[in-house]
């Protein structure tokens, strides 16, 4: 029922407009990769492969100045973008650049890296196992905040020689922020201030799929989509779009598992782009990560993964049960935009979430944003991206 609700408000909001796929020309990024989307809009890219302690190598990228005062190319700040769930780096670069994050940074001045999690596009690699194993795939966002980020941020501060960095995370990018800066002080010294994008603790009150997810036994769950990459988008295919879905447009987005999962704002939306969107999204994950959100959905809680066994967890974390995450742990000075309308980071659960940051210096709440408004939006640089542009330049030693 959920997910002929969410088409119908799709094909409702999406009825009227024009200028979609099939009116407008190709966008050339559609076949390019992180560094030839970057360097399309004349921006200098660098590319690096990272190594996690367990093996898994992250492609990480560079644009380490802008357009704009080029000429000065010594030691900048640093911002490091770390995406969300379903995601990939290539959700900073995807709109143009005076809309883009990235470019915007690099502009204002700033040295800018972009993360990739284990699992999407650009790291999907492992000293050890093949993707087409079982075993690459035994992570979720446990791993990716004690392996990915200290491995990726370390290797960011070695390269540039800054001591402390800017951290931008958006939905999950913010989850293994929390979990990472709370549990790990000495990576905490790292940086130098976290700006959350529609911060996702606890999913207690979340109404978009992960919700319904969560209803489904893990048995089922497992039967369904396997015990490797998630990619329900085969499935959304061949149900949604031949059962309800009946304009070709639409019919993308319904497929679509980034769009299923976090919602769709068509007043909002550059259309001219939405090619370079789903060309490059969803950029999966492990089962094991849906999975662990599914969790989360039915607990309410913030917790480690629950590995299915006391025996499990045990061998996991030295206890039967899964441990929290006390985000009270975390002092890092963080700063946090959510939106209104946001399916997966509710209001609710983003109350929840701000009295136990002890550390936060600002707070905005944009009423009309749903969750993808923060990377995507037409007029994310006036809501948003300006005012982290003066923060960072604010915050300097």
């Amino acid at each position: 029922m959920w997910l002929l609700l969410t088409v119908t408000s799709l094909i409702s909001a999406l009825g009227t407009t024009h200028g979609f796929l099939g009116q407008v020309p190709e966008s050339p990024e559609v076949h390019m990769n992180i560094s030839q989307m970057i360097s399309y809009w004349g921006y200098p890219s660098e590319e690096y492969d990272v190594v996690t302690e367990d093996g898994y190598i992250l492609g990480i990228y560079r644009i380490p100045y802008g357009k704009k005062n080029s000429e000065n190319r010594g030691q900048r700040p640093v911002a490091f973008l770390q995406h969300g769930l379903l995601a990939s780096a290539t959700n900073w670069i995807a709109n143009l650049p005076n809309n883009s994050l990235a470019f915007i940074l690099a502009d204002a001045g700033f040295d800018v890296w972009l993360g990739n999690s284990r699992g999407n596009t650009w790291s999907r690699r492992n000293l050890y196992y093949s993707p087409d194993s079982v075993e690459f795939w035994a992570f979720s966002f446990d791993e990716m905040a004690k392996y990915d980020l200290p491995a990726t941020i370390d290797f960011i501060v070695e390269k540039t020689g800054q001591e402390k960095i800017h951290y931008v995370g958006h939905s999950q990018g913010t989850t293994i922020g929390f979990i990472a800066f709370s549990t790990n002080p000495e990576l905490a010294k790292k940086i130098r201030t976290f700006y959350a994008l529609a911060p996702v603790a606890t999913v207690k009150y979340t109404t978009s799929l992960l919700k319904e997810l969560s209803y489904v036994p893990t048995f089922l769950f497992k039967l369904i989509f396997g015990e490797k990459m998630f990619m329900p988008h085969n499935f959304f295919d061949q149900f949604l779009a031949t059962e309800v879905c009946s304009r070709e447009t639409v019919n993308l987005l319904c497929s679509n598992a980034l769009f299923i999962m976090c919602g769709f704002d068509s007043k909002n939306f550059n259309t001219s782009r939405l090619d370079v969107y789903l060309s490059h999204n969803p950029a999966g994950t492990s089962v094991q990560d849906i999975l662990h959100w599914a969790q989360a959905g039915r607990s309410g809680k913030f917790q480690a993964f629950d590995w299915g066994s006391p025996y499990l967890n045990m061998l996991h974390f030295n206890q039967s049960t899964p441990p929290y995450y006390d985000v009270t742990a975390m002092t890092v000075p963080i700063a946090v935009w959510n939106g209104g309308n946001d399916l997966l980071a509710d209001p609710r659960d983003v109350d929840d979430l701000l009295p136990k940051l002890s550390n936060l210096i600002y707070h905005k709440e944009i009423l009309p944003y749903n969750h993808l408004d923060f990377i995507w939006a037409m007029n994310a640089p006036q809501e948003v991206y300006n005012e982290i542009v003066s923060m960072m330049s604010e915050d300097t030693d």
